[in-house]
């Protein structure tokens, strides 16, 4: 009974870390596709978010069926309460990936991105996929440090959260409300993107130590 209860807990962190791939993965063709206005991509990266939710679900009902059948104490219960909740956030990632995809879509045959815009959704694309390498690490590996360090990854994206509402409120923008508009989403979008690696990296500071890192 052991053993396959232990199986179960290898199971669900393999997911979990499947799952990171699978954001990863979205995050990068969206980033891709804003830039470059590529609409199949847009698709498939809206279509492969089917994947990630698929996983979910699929994850929370072996976690429900472990609590049911094994009744965990201590340390692993921790870890099947904790991998919920994670799921939810990196299948949310997903999401975020996806309505990045959207945007380009909705722009095409257009550039939803404008040139101002071009190096800062590029950091910002680079930051996220960064993050969500991070949350793999830190999930297959217990890694608390790195967990932690996801902290200041987080602080970065704030800032170019920060510097795109500033571009967008300052008397020089002159690419009308409909491109202010995309840019807000977007920018909100990887910021969001960027909370959740964050909330995933203190689920296994949680995991690990028993304490919850208090937010900031």
């Amino acid at each position: 009974m052991r053993d396959s209860f232990h199986k179960d807990l290898d199971t669900i962190s393999e997911q979990l870390v499947e799952m990171t791939r699978l954001a990863r993965l979205a995050m990068s063709g969206a980033t891709t596709a804003l830039l470059e206005a590529d609409l199949p991509l847009a698709e498939s990266i809206i279509a492969a978010d089917q994947q990630i939710d698929a996983l979910s679900r699929e994850l929370d009902r072996r976690s429900v069926d472990v609590l049911a059948r094994q009744q965990p104490v201590a340390t692993d219960l921790r870890m099947v309460v904790t991998a919920m909740r994670m799921s939810s956030d990196l299948e949310r990632m997903g999401d975020l990936a996806k309505h990045l995809a959207e945007v380009a879509r909705r722009r095409y045959p257009d550039c939803a991105i404008k040139p101002v815009m071009r190096s800062t959704v590029v950091q910002m694309g680079q930051v996220a996929e960064r993050m969500v390498a991070k949350t793999g690490s830190v999930i297959a590996g217990h890694d608390v440090d790195t967990a932690l360090a996801l902290e200041s990854d987080d602080d970065e994206m704030d800032r170019l959260h920060e510097h795109v509402f500033n571009m967008l409120t300052n008397s020089n923008w002159n690419h009308g409300t409909e491109a202010a508009v995309d840019a807000t989403l977007v920018a909100r979008y990887y910021e969001r993107y960027a909370d959740r690696a964050v909330l995933v990296g203190r689920g296994v500071v949680y995991l690990v130590t028993g304490r919850f890192k208090q937010q900031s």
